[in-house]
Order: C-alpha cells, then sequence, then structure tokens
C-alpha cells in the first residue's frame, strides 16, 4: 500500500472476511434450498421480485440492473430465459420506439409468490433463528452503513 494509505486494523480485517465467508455461505444454502423444492435460481426472484414491486409491474432493462446485483450481459440472457418462460414479456417503449420495457406476467407474479415460501423459510432457517430479532436489528444498522 502507499505510504500516505493507512493499514486496515486486524478486526477491519477479520469482519470483511467473515462478511465474505458469511455472504458466499448463506447464498448457497439458498440456493440449495430453491433447488431441493424444484424452485429456478435466486436470480430469477430478484428480478421478479423487482419488477412486481414497481408501481406499473414493468422496468426498463437498466433499472432491474440497477436493483439487483446481475451484471449487464448475465441480465440479458436472464430476461430471455424468463420471457421463454413466459414469466415476462418485452413492451416496446413508447417514447423512442427503440427502447423495452420488461413486464412481469401474472404466471411471473405467481411463481415469485411461491418462491418466496421457500425463501423465506430459507432466511429464518439459515438466519432468523441464529439470531434474536435485537441482533437481526443490530447488523442490520452496522451493514446500513456500507450502502
Amino acid at each position: 500500500m502507499s505510504e500516505n494509505m493507512p493499514e486496515p486494523n486486524e478486526a477491519a480485517v477479520l469482519a470483511w472476511t467473515r462478511i465474505m465467508r458469511a455472504r458466499e455461505r448463506l447464498l448457497a444454502a439458498i440456493e440449495t434450498d430453491f433447488k431441493t423444492a424444484g424452485m429456478p435460481p435466486l436470480a430469477w426472484y430478484d428480478v421478479l421480485w423487482e419488477l412486481a414491486r414497481s408501481q406499473s409491474g414493468r422496468l426498463r432493462p437498466y433499472e432491474i440492473e440497477e436493483r439487483t446485483l446481475l451484471a449487464q450481459y448475465n441480465l440479458s440472457r436472464l430476461l430471455d430465459r424468463l420471457e421463454g418462460e413466459g414469466l415476462v414479456r418485452r413492451e416496446v417503449f413508447a417514447r423512442d420506439g427503440r427502447g423495452r420495457w420488461v413486464v412481469i406476467t401474472d404466471a411471473g407474479r405467481e411463481l415469485r409468490e411461491r418462491m418466496w415460501a421457500v425463501y423465506g423459510r430459507s432466511i429464518e432457517t439459515h438466519i432468523g433463528c441464529k439470531l434474536a430479532e435485537s441482533e437481526a436489528k443490530t447488523i442490520a444498522g452496522l451493514l446500513d452503513r456500507f450502502l
């Protein structure tokens, strides 16, 4: 590191390591729960959730990208798959005729609700039952500093 840049203290390095390990393990556990239940991956839920919670049930692809952790090239492929499954449809953006809306379908809403039943249980199993409510609030508050 540069002479002017301070080295992270041991506690900061430990916090970073634990955050990353916890993230990886929790995501893997949730993905396993989805797979065991015969559900698609978490990324599908994330996109369907963002569309379902938007006021009109539709977003531009860049808006979905901003609200999820998906890179643009991954999002394009995922949207193709979701459209192929009848979970979303693309509509021409009326103002310029070139852009597209991504619109959640009734089938997409239904799948998201079925996925939430699995996801909610996973969150409780892998996180909720291991923390008191006050501890969960404390962790969420601490992590807010990074968002």
